[in-house]
């Protein structure tokens, strides 16, 4: 423990307010004591555990949020630009984030946007819940049915609530090696984000799926 740790090393477990350099706590007891409401501010020789407000980025639903104003954003500026030059203002095209929307709060977007690509055939987006993990409760859809069956489930009387959902377009041709798909786990230290001031542990690890990929519909489930 942090406590223990300290004892035994002999460093000081507390100090006067506003004396300390290292504040070990609950990402909820982060959040509150150093609520904007509250006029804390940090001390350039002062650290944190937790960003008060990390599950901005860590949040599925909160993420996508942010991305959708930071798109607006470079469009305002994009704009701005334009006027001064008396040029038109360049789109904004993120592609590396698929389209995606909140679940059941963006149910009409979603289903507007999926009868728009109906036409072009076999459709197929993936569902992961907002604040999941692991790969837990994450399933794959290709027709509105199956998350109105989704929505019916969550919504059933006695059921357990269940939480809201993301859903987003699924990269159908996914870079693979040997046929294979995998991801990269990279371990950083995030030391501030104004400046931003990132170290990266240089050793990481890639997983790789035992089979190879397909899109074929048969082997969704295995996806």
């Amino acid at each position: 423990m942090l406590l223990s740790n300290f004892e035994r090393r002999s460093w000081p477990r507390s100090v006067d307010d506003g004396e300390w350099n290292f504040y070990w706590a609950s990402p909820h007891s982060v959040k509150q004591i150093f609520n904007p409401e509250n006029n804390m501010r940090l001390a350039d020789h002062q650290v944190l555990n937790h960003f008060p407000n990390h599950y901005e980025l860590t949040r599925k639903d909160l993420m996508v949020k942010n991305l959708k104003r930071y798109k607006k954003e470079l469009e305002r500026v994009n704009a701005e630009r334009a006027a001064e030059s008396g040029c038109e203002a360049a789109d904004v095209d993120l592609e590396c984030i698929p389209t995606t929307f909140i679940l059941p709060s963006d149910y009409s977007l979603f289903a507007e946007e999926f009868r728009k690509q109906e036409h072009q055939g076999k459709q197929m987006w993936i569902m992961k819940p907002v604040s999941g993990s692991r790969g837990i409760g994450i399933f794959i859809i290709s027709r509105l049915s199956q998350v109105r069956k989704w929505d019916s489930s969550r919504l059933a009387q006695g059921a357990t609530p269940k939480p809201n959902y993301v859903v987003s377009r699924y990269i159908a041709d996914p870079l693979l090696i040997g046929g294979k798909k995998f991801d990269l786990r990279i371990y950083v230290l995030v030391l501030s984000y104004r400046p931003l001031k990132v170290y990266t542990y240089r050793k990481g690890f890639a997983r790789f799926c035992s089979e190879n990929y397909t899109n074929e519909g048969s082997e969704m489930d295995n996806d």
